[in-house]
Parts: structure tokens; C-alpha cells; sequence
């Protein structure tokens, strides 16, 4: 399970990194416009945030510091430091993931996220998808900015 979830993660990554690079502009990165209200820059450092705190500090125990405000307020970092961040969360997820054995997948993940409990496993998709549901909006933001 976990062999495919590094596979899934590098292959998805991969195509969010492309997406990056598609933009015209790094200025277009950051746009937002009407009722759309993050640009795709923002929702970058969104997941680095996001998977770097739910599986490196808390499944592979990185000193990683969320600063979840951050991610949403800061603005204009340039195309490569975000493509590095992505690259460097791909590089935690690679070491961290493959830890996992079977046991540690059917226990309990240690925080209630969602406000319920749930095993690492179920988790661990959960934040698959919800990477897949930013990559699908940075996609449309591009797309709609061109």
C-alpha cells in the first residue's frame, strides 16, 4: 500500500510541478480573480503545509513547523522556491511512507482531523485525494488565467 501511495504522490506531484511551469507568468501563479479567491501559489504552499504536517511531523516525526496562516497569506514566491518545496515534500513523502507497515497503517492516525476517528490508512488516502482536488483547481486557475 504504501509503495503505491509514494507512486501515486511522486506521479501527482509530477503533474503539479508541470502545471507550474505551464503558467505564462509567475505574476499568473498568484492572480485571483472574481469569486476565485486562491491563486494556485497559494494553494502550493497549501499542500506543502498540509501533507508535510499530517505525514512528516506526525507519521515520520520531521521537525516541519506548519504556519497554516501563512499559506494562505503570503504572496509572489518565486515559480522555482515552489517547485523546490514540492520536490522537497515529495522527498519526505518517499522517506516517510515506506516506515509505514501494516500495523501502523490499520492503527489509529494520532489526531482527529476531521473530527472522528480514523486509521493511518484511510487518512492517508483522504490526503491523496484532497492533494487531487487542488491539482484539479491549479489546473482550471491556469487554465482560466491564460
Amino acid at each position: 500500500m504504501t509503495n503505491d501511495l509514494v507512486n501515486l504522490f511522486r506521479r501527482d506531484l509530477g503533474k503539479l510541478i508541470a502545471e507550474l511551469e505551464a503558467y505564462s507568468s509567475e505574476a499568473v501563479i498568484w492572480a485571483v480573480a472574481g469569486e476565485i479567491k486562491n491563486s494556485a501559489g497559494t494553494l502550493v504552499l497549501h499542500l506543502v503545509g498540509n501533507l508535510n504536517h499530517f505525514i512528516g511531523v506526525k507519521l515520520g516525526g520531521t521537525n516541519f513547523i506548519r504556519d497554516r496562516e501563512a499559506e494562505f497569506a503570503l504572496r509572489d514566491i518565486p515559480r522555482a522556491e515552489l517547485i523546490q518545496k514540492l520536490r522537497d515534500t515529495l522527498a519526505m513523502l518517499e522517506t516517510t511512507l515506506p516506515t509505514l507497515d501494516a500495523a501502523s497503517l490499520e492503527a489509529a492516525y494520532p489526531l482527529e482531523v476531521m473530527g472522528y476517528p480514523m486509521t493511518t490508512q484511510y487518512f492517508l488516502i483522504h490526503l491523496y485525494g484532497h492533494l487531487n482536488w487542488h491539482l484539479g483547481q491549479i489546473n482550471y486557475h491556469r487554465r482560466l488565467m491564460a
